[in-house]
């Protein structure tokens, strides 16, 4: 795409390492959220923290993904957003899976600590929202790091729900049932994604 096509009139060399700057930085704040959202996952118990923390993990392979792609051709953004695509997917149905194992073998989680991480999750994933916002209609691969960073918020969001129920009811089911929700979330994006690349290669 050129830069009439985007709409854009600037240097798309300079646009490119702008790119490259905002990805990196994605990548190492969602690798880094994962590394300590997994580890309260484990300590409090959570499966919501855990699928978020899993969540996390798949978004810094995905932005990875974006940092291989950003400056090939057309036809290999597709193919790394088609892949990025079906990580989710993957991710969403095994987060499911999981979850459904919770109903029957579950430890009430800490709900204090799913509070303070969910926060803590909630920020990072809105510092990485705002930084692809002005680039998520330049590439399908920039849009789909962007889908990732507005799923993730979402599911931030579920967390604190689930942590302020836990601690209301005394029961694991609230957190149960946020994972699954997170994983429902995930599985639609993925598709949506798969889908859109699908339809861009078929150009090709």
């Amino acid at each position: 795409m050129s830069n009439t096509d985007s709409g854009c009139h600037c240097d798309p060399t300079a646009t490119s390492k702008s790119e490259t700057r905002i990805l990196i930085t994605v990548l190492i704040l969602n690798f880094s959220m994962f590394l300590i959202e997994f580890s309260a996952g484990i300590v409090s118990h959570s499966t919501a923290l855990l699928a978020d923390s899993l969540d996390m993990f798949a978004d810094a392979f995905i932005y990875a993904l974006s940092l291989f792609a950003l400056n090939q051709h057309e036809k290999w953004r597709i193919y790394a957003a088609m892949a990025s695509g079906v990580i989710q997917l993957t991710l969403g149905i095994g987060i499911a899976i999981s979850a459904i194992y919770k109903i029957f073998f579950y430890t009430l989680p800490n709900s204090d600590l799913m509070g303070i991480y969910g926060i803590i999750a909630l920020v990072v994933n809105l510092i990485s929202f705002m930084l692809l916002m002005r680039f998520k209609e330049g590439n399908i691969n920039i849009r789909a790091s962007w889908i990732c960073s507005r799923n993730d918020m979402i599911a931030n969001v579920g967390v604190l729900i689930a942590a302020a129920l836990v601690a209301y009811f005394q029961s694991a089911i609230p957190d149960i049932l946020i994972g699954l929700a997170i994983a429902l979330v995930v599985i639609v994006s993925a598709v949506k994604i798969i889908k859109e690349s699908t339809l861009k290669k078929h150009k090709y």
